[in-house]
Formats: structure tokens, C-alpha cells, sequence
């Protein structure tokens, strides 16, 4: 199938959730989840050696269903320890009175957005992906309902923003880049929109987001 942006997201437009199903896993991996995309696909010499213990984390990926629909994104706070400043998807690490990973997803989105989960159809799943910082991420898809309204966590999100869904499904709007990290050069994807960079982990789940509708 060859997907042309628009009319995928026309297609969401008129069909919400039915048309996301499809080409989504209908259910979570089973834990401990063994990821099948990883922050090494693109940096194989950089793959530690032996087995890794990866902790058990989640995102939710949100589309917004709008005449278009967007993505919705946080950018980090300056402060914190981890991935200041950074582009992400609402998420988090898995606690222990999490029952499921969708719920991990869902309510480190309404901690760090405040959006709850009466908003939010989740329409299935992309493949776990394993980070360079030791998580293993299960991204979950979702669609958010009109309505709704963000309050952005201060300590933790700076900005809360949007962009069309058509953007990130083009794929001349993504980059495969070079740069340095922990001293070493490594590759990843990357997309810039309206001074937006959004980089790592969270664009290789859109591009894995993406393959699974236009293989």
C-alpha cells in the first residue's frame, strides 16, 4: 500500500480508530517486553555486548482528531537530569501498581499534561523499542478526542505543542543525522518543524509508526 499523507489523515478524519486498527498490534506485548526496534538499528557498533536489563517504560502517542490531525508533543523542562529540553511523546517509566503498560502511558499523560484517559481512545500498539538509556518502550496509540484540555506539569513540561500528522507521515520531511553522544558519533532520525526538533527515540517510534502504514 502506498500511503499518501493526506489522505491517511482524511482517512482518520472520517473513520477515527477503525482507521488506525489495521495496522496496529490489537494487543501489548507480554512482559518482560523484548523490543524489536532499537536505538542500535541505526548504530549497530555501539550495541553493548551481553544481555541488557531494560526497565519497563510507555508513551503514548496522540493524534488529535482535527479537521487535520496533529501529533500532540511535550518539550521537556530545562532542569531535569534526563533528556532536558528534549522532544517527547507523554510518558514514562513503568510504576509498580501499574497493571498494564496502557496504563503507564495513560496516566503519565495526565500527570505531565493533564489530559485523563475519558479523552483518549487507544487504538493499538507499536513494536517495543529499546533505548540507549536502558528502557524498553512500548508506544501506545491513541486518538484524542475533541474537548480536551492540556495543563502542562511545570516541573517537567516546558511546552506542550502540536504538528499535522500528514507532516511526519511525509517522508521527505525526515532526516537521518549524525551527532555525537556519550563521546561517541552515532545516527538518528530526526524532524524539524516550526523550530521544533524532534530527534532519538521519539522519532524513530514515528518512523516505526509510519512503516507500519506504508511498508
Amino acid at each position: 500500500m502506498k500511503l499518501f499523507p493526506a489522505d491517511f489523515a482524511q482517512a482518520i478524519v472520517a473513520n477515527g480508530v477503525a482507521a488506525l486498527k489495521p495496522r496496529l498490534l490489537a494487543e501489548p506485548p507480554s512482559l518482560p517486553l523484548k523490543p524489536s526496534r532499537s536505538d542500535f538499528d541505526l548504530n549497530p557498533d555501539l550495541r553493548p555486548e551481553g544481555p541488557r536489563t531494560l526497565a519497563p517504560a510507555a508513551v503514548l502517542l496522540p493524534i488529535v482528531q482535527r479537521d487535520q490531525p496533529t501529533v500532540l508533543f511535550t518539550r521537556r523542562s530545562e532542569h531535569l537530569a534526563r533528556h532536558a529540553g528534549q522532544v517527547s511523546f507523554p510518558g514514562g517509566r513503568a510504576q509498580d501498581d501499574d497493571k498494564t503498560l496502557v496504563e503507564t502511558a495513560l496516566r503519565e499523560t495526565h500527570e505531565e499534561i493533564g489530559v485523563t484517559r475519558d479523552f483518549i481512545s487507544v487504538a493499538g500498539f507499536l513494536d517495543p523499542c529499546e533505548t540507549g538509556t536502558g528502557y524498553a518502550i512500548l508506544p501506545v496509540v491513541g486518538l484524542l478526542k475533541k474537548g480536551f484540555a492540556v495543563v502542562p506539569e511545570v516541573n517537567e513540561v516546558a511546552e506542550i505543542f502540536e504538528v499535522p500528522l500528514a507532516f511526519l507521515l511525509d517522508p521527505a520531511n525526515r532526516e537521518k543525522r549524525t551527532g555525537e553522544w556519550q563521546g561517541k558519533r552515532r545516527d538518528f532520525y530526526a524532524f524539524e518543524y516550526n523550530g521544533h526538533y524532534i530527534w532519538g527515540a521519539t522519532a524513530a517510534i514515528l518512523v516505526n509508526f509510519r512503516d507500519r502504514f506504508a511498508p
